[in-house]
């Protein structure tokens, strides 16, 4: 690899003190670094200038910032390499204390290239919204959830897939998730971890008014619809989609998400031969000490 994009979290790396020494070590190899920045996992950046030949975008953050990323560059197909400024960091690859190694093995092609599903979300609104003129496309490397916008509400929701009645169920709303994001919200909420590389999708009911919830896992090839229903005869459902944890869209009565695999997939960059159960045992505490 020669040719590197380096976006940067700001509120992550204070300064760019490790942007600069990172882009410093990279010029020193006599490779090209470019650099880039957001104020917030919220905040994309332009791509319209972005070139042809990127062989790597190293990104300084946590695991939203590198979601973010994986959108923004998602037709881009430019592999993805985690730098972990935040907590957890699942998704990052390299704590910063080792950058300079990672990037001695990138110089010399001596990586893998993890390929994640992406999903595509594509809203079809009814009546409650006027303003919504145009039905909407979007994507997600982690999760769809579809939840109750008030917050003394349930809202009812209909999931189907390939037109096959899963289950209609009051509750606080559903995830769909992608392996990647199973170790998420889905997990948050009771749902099943999901091997990275396996090509399936996950349906987790957020706190069903039910004695018995159970996630479901598709096929990736499956086609997923969810329909926003009333949860009393005389009130009109007020609810919330969001894909990766941003972009808010107000979804009523009888408005769909219909979700499935995207043709677009992120393109991770694994220097390491840590799994998935390894990574999880040392995130999240339970090593057994």
């Amino acid at each position: 690899m020669d040719r590197f994009l380096i976006i940067t979290n700001k509120e992550k790396d204070i300064n760019f003190l490790v942007t600069n020494k990172i882009a410093a070590y990279i010029e020193k190899a006599g490779k090209t670094a470019l650099l880039s920045s957001v104020s917030t996992v919220q905040e994309d950046f332009s791509t319209q200038e972005l070139p042809d030949n990127i062989d790597c975008a190293i990104v300084l953050g946590g695991d939203g910032t590198i979601i973010q990323t994986a959108n923004d560059l998602m037709t881009h197909n430019i592999p993805i390499l985690g730098v972990n400024m935040g907590t957890l960091g699942f998704l990052a690859e390299i704590e910063k204390h080792h950058v300079e190694k990672a990037l001695d093995r990138l110089f010399i092609n001596d990586y893998r290239i993890e390929n994640r599903i992406m999903m595509e979300g594509n809203i079809i609104y009814s009546r409650m919204f006027p303003q919504h003129n145009d039905n909407s496309t979007e994507y997600a490397l982690n999760d769809v959830v579809i939840a109750r916008k008030g917050f003394s509400r349930i809202i009812s929701v209909g999931i189907y897939v390939n037109d096959e009645l899963v289950d209609n169920f009051l509750g606080d709303g559903v995830i769909i998730s992608t392996p990647t994001g199973s170790t998420a919200y889905n997990l948050s909420a009771g749902g099943p971890i999901i091997y990275p590389k396996a090509n399936v999708m996950v349906i987790t009911p957020i706190c069903p008014h039910s004695l018995s919830p159970r996630s479901v896992v598709v096929s990736a090839e499956d086609t997923i619809t969810v329909i926003v229903g009333k949860s009393k005869k005389t009130q009109e459902a007020e609810a919330i989609v969001t894909f990766d944890g941003k972009k808010g869209i107000d979804l009523g009565t009888d408005d769909t998400v219909i979700i499935k695999k995207a043709i677009y997939n992120t393109r991770l960059v694994k220097l390491n031969r840590t799994g998935i159960f390894e990574i999880l045992r040392s995130k999240l505490g339970n090593n057994g000490d």
